[in-house]
């Protein structure tokens, strides 16, 4: 940052860091802020399916053009400074960079930025933002955060900087403590999901949910979001609460405006979080990864989808909680099919198998190494029904965003 000109100081920024919901929760914000007219920069990771989905100007994913373009600008510094050290930057940090030099030159009003890992020593938290959102906190990537939620919310809570106002989504108790505990450490004011903002009424319709949220400023009735589960519902108070403390809304003023809150809301879309990428049978893709998600995943389709068979594709990458992600989803599934997406640290199929007859009984699993002929058995499979009818019948392909990208490709829901 310091050969690049500190670009990350141009504008102001909302950074987000947590366990789940991150990326939903930076669309929302993102949604929201364009709805007031502001120019916006998006960072998000890691991608469905294309590499310049990370890096979004205006609620659009930047061409390969300027991708291009601004690497080849940055290049000559990624060299500099890999030449001072024994240590090379990391693709992470590399891309980091791009993503704050892209918002500067663009340039942005407000960037909204989503940690790639952890939190204190994550290569965004150059950023020291004024507006730092913890979505909630469970355990994942153990190896590197630590083995406890306590320890991962430390880690986490250090994008919190003083003078700053913490955003906290519901929290673990054991993982509010580390979050408060570093907010009084640097005098940042919190405002907390069930406290000082949250959902007051939620209702499902057709395509999504309607929500009434208590944000910093007031309340914001009849608001249709068009995503599923309670989780998402959530994701939305904690957005809201981002950009209502962004704007200065609640203790320093009022409510900010209803009618652009509803329409922002309205707009908002979450590729890869229960998107159903096909019908007859419904295919949905899911990018949940770790038992918190897929549980909020489960949740999400006993409230909102009535299938009759329901039929699951998994990939999961290797470090992840296999057993206890495969135990939550055995119930809604009637047959499993394990496969392997492309990515490097994909967990071997066999392996995968080998857990998942543990967990589901050799007789609802099914192997197919290739995740096109996976999917191509899971239709079939939720074809197959007593009464041959079509009606009812559903896919679920998750286990990871590799897996829900690849997914989506190949049933032609991105490119």
């Amino acid at each position: 940052m310091d050969v690049l000109g500190q670009p990350q100081l141009a504008y102001r920024t909302i950074h987000l860091t947590g366990t789940n919901g991150k990326t939903s929760t930076a669309r929302m914000i993102d949604e929201l802020l364009r709805g007031f007219g502001l120019r916006t920069g998006r960072y998000t990771s890691p991608h469905l399916s294309s590499m310049t989905e990370r890096i979004v100007l205006d609620g659009e994913p930047v061409g390969d053009g300027v991708f291009a373009e601004a690497l080849a600008e940055i290049s000559p510094y990624l060299e500099m400074v890999d030449a001072r050290s024994d240590i090379p930057l990391t693709f992470f940090e590399a891309l980091t960079g791009l993503a704050f030099a892209i918002f500067a030159d663009a340039p942005v009003d407000v960037a909204v930025v989503e940690v790639g890992m952890g939190g204190a020593w994550d290569a965004t938290n150059v950023l020291e933002s004024q507006i730092a959102v913890v979505t909630p906190i469970a355990l994942d990537h153990t190896e590197y955060l630590g083995d406890t939620v306590a320890k991962i919310a430390i880690e986490k809570g250090g994008i919190i900087y003083p003078g700053a106002t913490a955003i906290l989504a519901a929290q673990p108790n054991e993982a509010a403590a580390e979050l408060l505990k570093r907010s009084a450490e640097v005098q940042a004011s919190v405002a907390r999901e069930g406290l000082e903002f949250g959902v007051l009424d939620r209702r499902i319709a057709l395509g999504g949910q309607v929500i009434t949220l208590q944000g910093l400023g007031g309340v914001y009735e009849e608001i249709f979001l068009p995503l599923h589960g309670a989780h998402q519902a959530e994701n939305a108070a904690v957005a809201l609460a981002a950009v209502e403390a962004f704007f200065g809304a609640g203790a320093q003023g009022g409510s900010i405006d209803a009618d652009i809150v509803r329409a922002a809301f309205a707009a908002v879309t979450s590729p890869g979080r229960l998107e159903a990428v096909r019908s007859a049978p419904t295919v949905l893709v899911d990018a949940s990864h770790n038992p918190a998600g897929m549980t909020a995943t489960v949740a999400a389709l006993a409230e909102s989808f009535d299938f009759r068979r329901l039929v699951g594709v998994v990939s999961m990458l290797q470090g992840k909680d296999v057993r206890e992600s495969l135990t939550i989803l055995e119930p809604v599934l009637d047959e499993l099919v394990v496969t392997q997406n492309s990515s490097p640290r994909a967990i071997d199929v066999d392996e995968l198998a080998a857990v998942a007859v543990e967990v589901f009984g050799s007789d609802r699993v099914r192997v197919e190494p290739d995740l096109d002929e996976a999917l191509s058995a899971a239709v079939e499979l939720a074809e197959d029904n007593d009464e041959g009818l079509l009606a009812g019948a559903g896919v679920l392909v998750t286990g990871s965003v590799v897996t829900a990208g690849e997914a989506r490709v190949l049933l032609g829901g991105g490119r």
